[in-house]
């Protein structure tokens, strides 16, 4: 047994769980989270070990934007994987669609600014690249 989980970081075959919100407006727009890098992302975050995926995003959300999640579809919606910016690593991203309570978010160095796309809008912004992906696979119509 390993015990020294650090030689699995760049494997390509593990990946860095982060479980992810997906907002969406009537109009069929999805929310996104600018960082203070200035790259969009989704909402939420990783995966602690043991954790249950819904605590997580709640959690997650709560910790990165003060926003408060008053409901959690009941099984993801999408899935995605990329390589980490960084290129040490690979995610893969399990995203449920939320309803929150308000956007009256409290900005962090994980949430500058909140706002809501079209998959036309979003492509012109500086993305992350599981966004990028994330992006190509959403489908209004699952989400009316």
């Amino acid at each position: 047994m390993v015990n020294d989980l650090s030689a699995f970081v760049n494997d390509k075959n593990h990946y860095r769980v982060s479980i992810k919100g997906i907002a969406v407006d009537e109009t069929g727009r999805f929310l996104l989270a600018k960082e203070d890098n200035g790259k969009w992302e989704l909402l939420g975050g990783g995966l602690d070990h043991g954790e249950d995926p819904i605590e997580c995003l709640k959690r997650e959300l709560k910790e990165e934007t003060g926003l408060e999640v008053i409901e959690v579809s009941a099984s993801p919606k999408y899935f995605v994987t990329a390589a980490k910016v960084s290129h040490e690593g690979y995610v893969a991203n399990v995203i449920y669609e939320v309803k929150l309570k308000d956007l009256n978010f409290t900005p962090s160095d994980e949430c500058v600014e909140l706002r809501f796309f079209n998959k036309e809008e979003a492509r012109k912004e500086n993305l992350f690249p599981q966004v990028a992906k994330f992006i190509e696979i959403f489908n209004p119509e699952l989400h009316t």
